[in-house]
């Protein structure tokens, strides 16, 4: 759409633009593409991996007329985040749409298990022990969550609360929660999973929970966790390997302005980053986002709604630079002792619940504890001291440090060696609650 739509615009015919090539690839495959062949324009994730790109210096700055122009239409904040990565002046990307984050909830799959919608309210309700009884009643995960690794929306939705909650804490709230879960390699899979009713819940960046209740005609409802969640921008950026550095900057000019539409479009249902696209005259906004307008009367109203819940959701403070210099070691600890060892995991979790809510073999003291040493970050040996650590907020901005000092020399290496000492000692972990419940009756 985008495609067809961009080589029908002014900016196509003065560049002279006769075809574009869209490449899809996974997040982490983003980088060595650009430095390995030219890549005019970035576009499709969310700001975690481009502040990634901006890092790893693959990213051009904006620098002509048209597109410095049509940057400034898109407020530079909203609802306190930032929507363009500047540096010494210099805008390195710029939002081209925006997204909340949350989770989506199956009400029909919910009324069926007879759970009350009304109990999701926040973050730390997926990882409750009312969910945590489902999976032990049915031997099926409820909450659907995915990867990091393969996933930017689930990578800011992770960050999300580990500052909603603080570390610690929101470490605990991770762990239950991805106890109480089947993890997905994908967002869309678990989009897909909550539409089909697989799960009574799946987190998800707000269009995916648009999308599931318009498909399932409001079955599936989107909730938005009110103060612990933010609005974030999603980027568009001119890469350091282009060949058409002009022509790449139309394009990026033409998706801020009248490009804007095809958000609007009800098969693609998103946020756009420029509000003036709302009042642009009905004909252009049909001819932009190929829709009939009689669809898109409503969809405009419907999104322009939507548009300014965004602007006055309750948010958290987010601190930008702390996700950034965390991120990584945060992906890598997550499937280290969450995906990588879910079956301990799951089975640790559902033998706590059963010894304390159904066999009655331990006291709610006893339960407590171990719950709480369950979603505890681990102590581990530390592959490049030799020294026993424990992975708290400090550890994890020092092993980011490393990590990207050794990425940039070469070295994928660490990496692993990082993720089997975590692996080891999370799998230790979820043993010693295994046999302390063995110990106990459980």
């Amino acid at each position: 759409m985008a495609k067809d739509a961009f080589l029908k615009s002014e900016y196509a015919k003065r560049f002279c633009v006769s075809d574009i090539v869209f490449k899809a690839l996974p997040p982490g495959f983003w980088s060595q593409v650009i430095r390995s062949s030219p890549v005019d324009v970035a576009w499709g994730g969310g700001p975690t991996l481009f502040d990634q790109l901006f890092l790893d210096g693959l990213l051009r700055p904006l620098e002509t007329r048209y597109a410095l122009e049509a940057a400034a239409q898109v407020p530079d904040e909203i609802a306190g985040m930032p929507t363009k990565r500047v540096k010494d002046g210099k805008i390195y990307w710029v939002g081209a749409a925006i997204a909340s984050f949350g989770f989506t909830v199956n009400t029909e799959v919910a009324a069926q298990l007879g759970f009350p919608v009304e109990k999701l309210k926040h973050w730390r309700d997926l990882a409750s022990d009312d969910l945590g009884l489902i999976l032990l009643e049915y031997g099926k995960a409820p909450v659907a969550i995915a990867n990091p690794l393969q996933s930017t929306s689930n990578t800011r939705m992770y960050e999300i609360i580990l500052q909603a909650y603080g570390w610690d804490e929101g470490w605990k709230v991770l762990t239950l929660m991805a106890a109480n879960a089947e993890i997905k390699e994908g967002s869309e899979d678990v989009r897909d999973a909550v539409i089909n009713g697989e799960v009574l819940v799946g987190i998800t960046i707000d269009f995916y929970g648009y999308t599931a209740e318009k498909v399932t005609n409001g079955v599936c409802r989107y909730i938005l966790p009110q103060g612990e969640t933010i609005v974030n921008a999603d980027p568009v950026a001119v890469t350091v390997s282009t060949k058409h550095p002009e022509a790449a900057e139309a394009f990026v000019a033409w998706l801020l302005t009248e490009g804007q539409a095809i958000w609007l479009n009800p098969d693609i249902n998103r946020l756009p980053a420029n509000p003036k696209v709302f009042d642009m005259p009905l004909d252009v906004l049909c001819k932009v986002a190929q829709a009939s307008c009689g669809d898109m009367k409503a969809q405009v109203e419907l999104l322009r709604e939507k548009f300014q819940q965004a602007l006055h959701a309750k948010v958290i403070r987010f601190n930008d630079t702390l996700a950034l210099e965390t991120e990584f070691p945060m992906q890598l600890y997550f499937v280290a002792t969450l995906r990588d060892e879910h079956k301990l995991l799951q089975d640790a979790w559902t033998r706590l619940l059963k010894a304390y809510y159904v066999d009655k073999t331990i006291d709610r003291e006893t339960f407590e504890k171990l719950k709480n040493m369950l979603g505890e970050t681990v102590t581990y040996k530390d592959p490049v001291t030799g020294r026993e650590v424990k992975f708290t907020l400090e550890d994890a901005i020092r092993v980011g440090k490393l990590l990207r000092e050794a990425m940039a020399k070469g070295d994928a290496a660490l990496k692993d060696k990082y993720m089997n000492a975590w692996r080891e000692a999370a799998r230790e972990k979820y043993r010693l609650i295994l046999d302390q419940l063995s110990q106990l009756g459980g």
